[in-house]
């Protein structure tokens, strides 16, 4: 039993005997006793006063003079802080603990606990490779995975692959134009790679083609549209081009100007500058520059701001609608009406590309240390649901419009109505949902279905899960959406479109590159083999990448900066892991017997400020795996691993008298070196636990 649910059993029983109330263990509030109090452990004594019928203080006098009268192996004294009481718990109990659990290398692993859980993650198209924003998405669902599998869950870990649709017959056809046969082996491309290649491609034709048609739906020649379309661009044209709505988005475009004209007189980080002036913050600049900077920010009114917003959507609107009448747009969706058909050049073109890409991705997942237990392809789901719509309006939960499109009304949810069905029959993406989810629950019988997909997401998965109970559905309460925030690098946002993305094997070699070059100035590495330092490079590079991806809270978004990310003094993987490798440095000066030895020693003397300290955040490393599998927060573990790992290093190197304070290797007897070989061990495997949790691997030596 850990340290806090001792404590929270013990306190209960106290309650029980002083006040003859039933209490439970789970009643009892404890928190870690803040820094400037002594003691480890704070009850929040104020919810038992209404037993008591006392003050605060005397209620938590009297509670901890029962804890420690009759639970002395746990509670060693107490102080009160008005409704606080804080507790210091025996030296024996912690050394207990580091006696038992030094040598377990599954700590923190919880016994099965009958439930079941599916994580669905990573869900690539397959018209393009992996990218940074996939990695996220791979290492918070593999992580999580991971993390309720240490919680006693049986975990699934599922892949729905994105293998039809527009988006992948534009790589096709492209492909198709332009290739002339090439394959990944003629070209020395991975096939996904390669196919992603002609996805860009794609777009840049289909930019070309569709320029002069924006320019002349600008300047008011709609030749190229009919029917409804025409009146839309009339109604977006006349809208862009009412004379005040027009002057304040000119005004704003110049203002635009001027703020990046003066970002770049203060730094290079031009972005960051002007995110801090549109906040108000103008602590770049001094004199006429602040004064320049806080006119513009004056200037730049909400009412400014809001209709250059709606320019850019009405920009948007346009370009989407001249895209769609280009001639290379128009070809990909013959091409998609072929596939959907069942055309068999099209579909052996389909799955001669799918199978370059798998290869690709299978070769990129290996890499990062990614696998899942089942996976599920659009084009066997796409269909689903259609039945299940067909349900759903025979129990009235959907309703027909006069288009005979079907749609659901959640208005009185604090939603709104949402299309399930087209009026020609075909799906939608939610109509594809609702089927998947019921065949995943078909599977797998689940207790809880977790979706890892981006923030963007979030108004979407709030209306399959409503759906799902309003049908009745079995999985609909198991419905989880882990949201997450984008991924940005330094120099701004991806875009596939355009081929600014950075393909994640890129970002990978990136990684591995700069850790090589880390390693070899720091010069540690001379004894170590060719095969040594490759598999060293790569678990550095990717644990760096991993660590400082997960590291941040999964609902905030993020920059991904590859340099800091590697620093080995900062609050990083590759810090860590050098943490890990030094205490196994300081554990192989000592013989097999002499560790295996500590198995029976039991430290009877007091224990030093910093060998408490130490055990007692290895002792709370339980608590923070249930933590992080309650909130699906990787963040948790890596935010606590970090502590541990630096809280070692200042225990190793803490110095009194020129002397360190508490050597290993030089301890001041016998008993105190195989307290902190006991130590050492215990948070050597703590940390390699925690990291594995990430999927960081942790280094021997480094």
């Amino acid at each position: 039993m850990s340290v806090v649910a001792s404590i929270k059993q013990a306190a209960a029983e106290a309650v029980q005997a002083l006040y003859q109330q039933p209490f439970t263990a789970a009643d009892v509030s404890v928190n870690t006793t803040k820094p400037e109090f002594e003691g480890e452990y704070t009850i929040v004594v104020f919810p038992f006063t209404k037993f008591s019928r006392q003050k605060p203080e005397e209620t938590a006098t009297a509670i901890g003079t029962w804890l420690a009268e009759h639970h002395p192996a746990l509670v060693a004294g107490f102080n009160v802080v008005k409704g606080f009481l804080n507790l210091s718990v025996h030296d024996q109990f912690w050394t207990g603990f580091v006696q038992d659990a030094h040598h377990n290398t599954s700590v923190g692993q919880q016994p099965a606990n009958g439930k079941k859980v599916m994580v669905e993650y990573s869900s690539p198209n397959t018209n393009k490779p992996l990218h940074l924003g996939h990695l996220r998405n791979n290492f918070l669902g593999f992580s999580v995975s991971e993390i309720l599998k240490a919680n006693g869950f049986e975990v699934v870990k599922a892949n729905l692959v994105n293998d039809r649709g527009i988006h992948i017959c534009k790589s096709m056809l492209a492909w198709q134009l332009f290739a002339h046969g090439d394959t990944p082996e003629s070209t020395g491309k991975k096939g996904d790679h390669l196919v992603g290649d002609y996805y860009v491609h794609f777009e840049s034709i289909l930019r070309d083609q569709a320029e002069p048609i924006i320019s002349r739906v600008l300047e008011g020649n709609f030749g190229d549209f009919e029917g409804e379309q025409v009146e839309k661009l009339i109604k977006l044209h006349t809208a862009l081009n009412k004379p005040e709505f027009k002057a304040n988005v000119e005004k704003a475009e110049k203002l635009r100007h001027d703020i990046k004209a003066l970002a770049r007189t203060a730094s290079a980080e031009t972005k960051d500058v002007i995110s801090r002036i549109e906040k108000g913050d103008f602590s770049d600049f001094e004199g006429e520059e602040k004064a320049r900077a806080k006119s513009l920010h004056q200037e730049l009114t909400p009412a400014i701001k809001g209709d250059e917003e709606k320019a850019g959507k009405i920009h948007d609107d346009i370009k989407e609608l001249a895209r769609n009448r280009t001639e290379i747009m128009q070809q990909a969706k013959i091409m998609l009406q072929q596939w959907e058909a069942g055309n068999p050049e099209v579909r052996a073109l389909w799955q001669t590309m799918n199978s370059w890409v798998y290869e690709g991705f299978e070769k990129t997942y290996k890499r990062l240390g990614i696998d899942f237990d089942k996976m599920y392809f659009e084009s066997n789901t796409y269909l689903l649901g259609k039945d299940v719509v067909e349900e759903g309006l025979r129990k009235g939960v959907f309703f027909k419009k006069a288009d005979n499109s079907v749609w659901i009304d959640l208005t009185a949810d604090g939603l709104d109505e949402k299309l399930v069905l087209r009026g020609d029959g075909t799906s939608v993406y939610i109509t594809q949902d609702i089927g998947t989810a019921r065949l995943k629950y078909d599977d797998y019988h689940m207790d809880q279905s977790i979706y890892v997909v981006a923030d963007e997401q979030n108004y979407h998965f709030k209306v399959l899960k409503l759906i799902m109970q309003k049908l009745g559905e079995p999985s609909a309460d198991g419905i989880a959406h882990l949201s997450y925030g984008m991924v940005e690098l330094p120099h701004g946002r991806m875009k596939s479109r355009e081929g600014t993305v950075v393909d994640a094997d890129d970002l990978v070699e990136e990684m591995v590159s700069t850790a090589a070059k880390y390693t070899e100035e720091l010069g540690k590495v001379k004894d170590f083999t060719e095969e040594e330092l490759r598999e060293l490079y790569e678990t550095i590079g990717l644990g760096a990448m991993k660590f400082f991806l997960l590291k941040v809270d999964p609902k905030k978004k993020m920059v991904f900066n590859p340099e800091e990310s590697i620093d080995i003094h900062g609050f990083t993987g590759p810090f860590i892991q050098y943490s890990h490798a030094r205490i196994r440095s300081i554990l192989r000066e000592f013989s097999a017997e002499d560790l295996a030895a500590l198995a029976t020693y039991r430290h009877k003397d007091a224990l030093l400020p910093m060998e408490k300290e130490l055990i007692k955040i290895n002792e709370q490393f339980g608590e923070v795996l249930a933590e992080a599998g309650r909130e699906m927060s990787p963040s948790v573990i890596a935010n606590y691993a970090f502590l541990l790992a630096q809280t070692f290093n200042s225990f190793y190197a803490k110095k009194e008298n020129g002397k360190y304070t508490y050597s290993v290797r030089d301890a001041e007897n016998e008993d105190k070196r195989k307290l902190r070989l006991q130590i050492a061990s215990l948070t050597a495997n703590t940390i390699r636990q925690a990291m594995k949790f990430l999927g960081i691997r942790v280094p021997e030596r480094m």
